[in-house]
């Protein structure tokens, strides 16, 4: 008996390994259509606590709830928009009075490089005719129109679905009992039947009514834990970024605490990319002043460390318990797949499947290889 089950858990996870890579394939090709249906569903996660709370304890309407949530969603996303693409403007306007600097340090890395450098070409002519940026320009400008176009259909999207998921939530629970109920109305079967009905070992047994309502509410309850922790999080990483660079007065510190704010949610390469990104500004800004530039960088490893590797994971605690090696697989792993979106989805998407697999019992080793350090039993 014992062999016999062990070759179905082996032949279980053997069609589970190839469904997989099956389905991996699916998302990739379906990507522009299963990725505005997989952030609206992360996103409705994340609003049902709140839609919750103003529907039960301050007794507004399901639908009020739902309303009120997105106005301020909406608001708050707006607003967000408007401080990016205005700090971008502004920084573009602002190149042209960094063109000695520019100038300078292109001429010292070309120098490196042993690249041919024309002193009377501006920096950007003199990019223009080494790197060919005018392909790079031209086929951006082309599809500019077109990521725009696809921005906004998905954002609109992504909002109708929520609004919609958010809706049918309210009668979830009846929906779970009357699907997964046990047919208590069906005919008794015999002593012989059941032991039979036993033996066969069909993992989609083990699902019945409480099992599916203890998935859902572990999956709702750890992802918008998750996402809650990392917005605080980023919040903080913001804040701090620009206090810090309002110090030495770089120009434009909300736009890279915006960004810190951002790319936070990205784990560790996130970090990486807006640290970079904020402290090749104050090179272009602060040069040859090495003091500032280094104290920028400082700025960014200390904060970026302290709260990435200190502070929240001590917040989060193991409640995620997610593998930091499988962490940064399914950040390649959905980056590849879905881009940057991707990659901000990767983790609760990570947090999701490991659920799934804790309460399927032949699923249960790839959630302790999926988890971090298990626990040693005394």
């Amino acid at each position: 008996m014992g062999e016999k089950n062990t070759n179905t858990r082996g032949i279980f996870l053997l069609l589970f390994f190839l469904s997989a890579i099956a389905v991996g394939v699916i998302l990739k090709l379906t990507a522009s259509v299963v990725i505005p249906v997989v952030v609206s569903v992360l996103l409705s996660l994340v609003f049902y606590p709140i839609v919750k709370r103003l529907h039960e304890k301050l007794h507004f309407p399901w639908w009020l709830a739902i309303a009120i949530v997105f106005v301020l969603f909406f608001a708050i996303f707006f607003s967000m928009a408007n401080i990016l693409t205005s700090g971008i403007a502004s920084i573009l306007e602002s190149l042209p009075a960094y063109e000695a600097r520019l100038n300078a340090i292109y001429a010292k890395i070309a120098d490196k490089l042993n690249v041919a450098v024309d002193n009377d070409m501006t920096f950007v002519e003199n990019m223009w005719s080494h790197i060919s940026i005018r392909n790079t320009v031209g086929k951006y400008a082309l599809s500019f129109t077109n990521i725009a176009y696809n921005f906004t259909r998905n954002l609109l999207l992504v909002v109708l679905f929520s609004i919609f998921l958010l809706a049918e939530m309210n009668s979830t629970k009846e929906k779970i009992r009357l699907a997964f109920k046990e047919d208590n109305d069906e005919k008794e079967t015999t002593d012989e039947e059941n032991a039979a009905a036993k033996t066969i070992p069909v993992p989609q047994r083990e699902i019945n009514d409480n099992r599916v309502k203890r998935i859902v509410h572990n999956i709702v309850e750890d992802v918008t834990r998750y996402i809650s922790i990392k917005f605080i999080m980023s919040v903080a990483t913001g804040v701090l970024v620009t206090v810090g660079l309002l110090i030495v007065h770089i120009k434009f510190p909300l736009v890279w605490g915006f960004l810190a704010f951002i790319l936070n949610f990205i784990p560790t390469f996130g970090s990486i990319i807006s640290g970079l990104l904020t402290v090749l500004f104050a090179l272009v800004q602060f040069y040859p002043s090495w003091g500032t530039i280094i104290y920028v960088a400082i700025l960014m490893l200390a904060i970026n460390m302290s709260i990435g590797s200190i502070i929240e994971p001590r917040v989060q605690g193991q409640n995620l318990g997610i593998s930091p090696f499988i962490i940064l697989v399914s950040l390649s792993l959905w980056g590849w797949m879905w881009g940057f979106v991707g990659m901000l989805i990767a983790v609760p998407i990570m947090v999701i499947i490991k659920i799934i697999c804790e309460n399927i019992s032949y699923l249960k080793p790839i959630a302790i290889l999926i988890g971090g350090k298990p626990k040693t039993e005394k």
